[in-house]
């Protein structure tokens, strides 16, 4: 660790703002690593590029979580993404981000489309009318602080489903499916109960020092059955540039290899 620049507790968690030798400006949330500089970009890429492009035209879009501003950077590249909504219900971690991360966030939250709503996730979604085309959950791990686990449960999923629209798409990190394979099936399995199309994937994050899984749900199109020229060409469309990993090469590879789980489990 070359310099701690935040180090303190919000009214949820723990927080410190750190230049790791090797990864640059990170954020670690009650001892864990949850960003860096170097490779954030392959856990937000990964996690908000598939659901967008399976929509294909994305309108509006709700984030919860994210309060680094990373997932909202990403939603924000679409030219056809009129609103965002980030929902975080840890304010302070918000304006820590807004502080310390604007390089990374791109000052996102400035953005006239952007609006950031501090609450509970699940309070939201139980009290908003808006209807959205793409839902990104960008929480804690499943198996993390007791705040985040109620969101991760087949009533959220079905809230979820209520208020996106007839194209809608929803996509949750999932934690680490081979250390934790009980809790990245039972989300998988929640979502099977409500969507149509579900999918698991998986990619490595070096600073994490393992693969995060994620589920991604669809009402009326397969994920999977995009071919890599197909996304692309959203992409482009889309007026999306600058990616670092994720392409149509890399959504086709992610969709046809499943979340990894441990040889002694068997994935859904």
């Amino acid at each position: 660790m070359k310099e701690i620049l935040y180090r303190g507790r919000t009214k949820y968690q723990e927080v410190e703002i750190v230049v790791f030798e090797e990864y640059g400006l990170s954020l670690i949330l009650d001892g864990l690593v949850q960003s860096t500089e170097a490779d954030e970009a392959i856990y937000h890429e990964a996690l908000v590029h598939p659901a967008m492009v399976t929509h294909g035209s994305p309108g509006s879009v709700l984030i919860i979580g994210g309060g680094e501003g990373y997932t909202l950077r990403e939603v924000l590249r679409y030219r056809s993404v009129r609103r965002a909504v980030m929902v975080d219900i840890d304010g302070e971690l918000v304006e820590l981000a807004k502080k310390y991360l604007g390089r990374i966030h791109r000052n996102s939250f400035n953005d006239p489309r952007a609006s950031v709503v501090i609450m509970d996730g699940l309070e939201y979604v139980e009290k908003t009318k808006e209807i959205f085309d793409v839902v990104i959950v960008d929480l804690t791990d499943p198996y993390g602080p007791e705040i985040g686990r109620k969101l991760y449960t087949e009533d959220f999923y079905r809230k979820l489903y209520s208020l996106t629209s007839d194209k809608g798409v929803v996509v949750t990190q999932a934690g680490c499916s081979f250390y934790y394979p009980e809790y990245y099936q039972g989300i998988f399995k929640n979502m099977e109960r409500v969507y149509r199309y579900v999918r698991g994937y998986s990619i490595w994050v070096p600073s994490f020092g393992y693969a995060v899984s994620y589920v991604i749900a669809s009402k009326n199109r397969d994920p999977g059955s995009m071919s890599g020229d197909e996304v692309d060409k959203i992409l482009r469309e889309e007026g999306v540039e600058g990616l670092k990993i994720y392409s149509g090469s890399l959504h086709e590879s992610l969709m046809k290899a499943p979340a990894i789980l441990p040889s002694f489990s068997t994935s859904p």
